[in-house]
């Protein structure tokens, strides 16, 4: 993981950016009071129609089907501009309610797309329990090969092109884990339907 405001790496067990000294609290005292946002996909832009929440709430269900340790929160909001939209989805996913209390440091398999239709930009990120299998570098591609999509304001295609992508990159961090432990595994032969 990364700072949010700096950029410099991080541990799981950091307190604090040893380069910026940002801490949650400080982040939290900084941006105020966190919006209250919905789970699974949110979107409080109006970029998506119905038809397209219903249609990306199925494919992160069935992205959590395949991997139910795994939740996908898809989150459409105007940020800010005062402050970096890197520090924004740091201190949202880490105090809008996207992770349990149980699910905290190396238990926590949430990931976060959000996306600010109104400034064009865009984040993933992921929990402690996922970072060593979904690196940084992963998760800018995918955003990357959805931008072509944002740009025509396809925002649900261009989510769809994310969802797909961690799908492919979950089922090969797992087939790489197994092989590690000398486990045999198969990806997933493809299915008709979506459950």
């Amino acid at each position: 993981m990364r700072c949010p405001y700096c950029r410099a790496r991080l541990t799981e067990t950091a307190v604090e950016c040893p380069k910026c000294v940002l801490t949650l609290d400080r982040a939290s005292a900084l941006l105020g009071a966190v919006p209250r946002l919905g789970r699974g996909v949110c979107d409080t832009t109006g970029a998506l129609n119905r038809s397209e929440m219903q249609k990306l709430a199925k494919a992160c269900g069935k992205l959590s089907w395949h991997f139910p340790q795994v939740t996908l929160h898809v989150l459409l909001h105007e940020f800010p501009k005062e402050h970096p939209f890197e520090l924004h989805v740091f201190w949202i996913f880490n105090c809008g309610g996207f992770s349990s209390e149980n699910t905290k440091g190396g238990e926590n398999h949430s990931i976060l797309l959000a996306l600010d239709p109104i400034q064009r930009k865009s984040a993933l990120m992921v929990g402690y329990g996922l970072e060593p299998f979904l690196g940084d570098d992963a998760m800018d591609h995918l955003l990357e090969l959805s931008e072509p999509a944002w740009t025509a304001q396809a925002w649900a295609k261009g989510i769809h092109d994310v969802i797909e992508g961690l799908d492919r990159l979950l089922e090969g961090a797992a087939l790489e884990v197994a092989a590690g432990f000398g486990l045999e595994a198969q990806a997933m032969r493809s299915r008709n339907g979506d459950f």
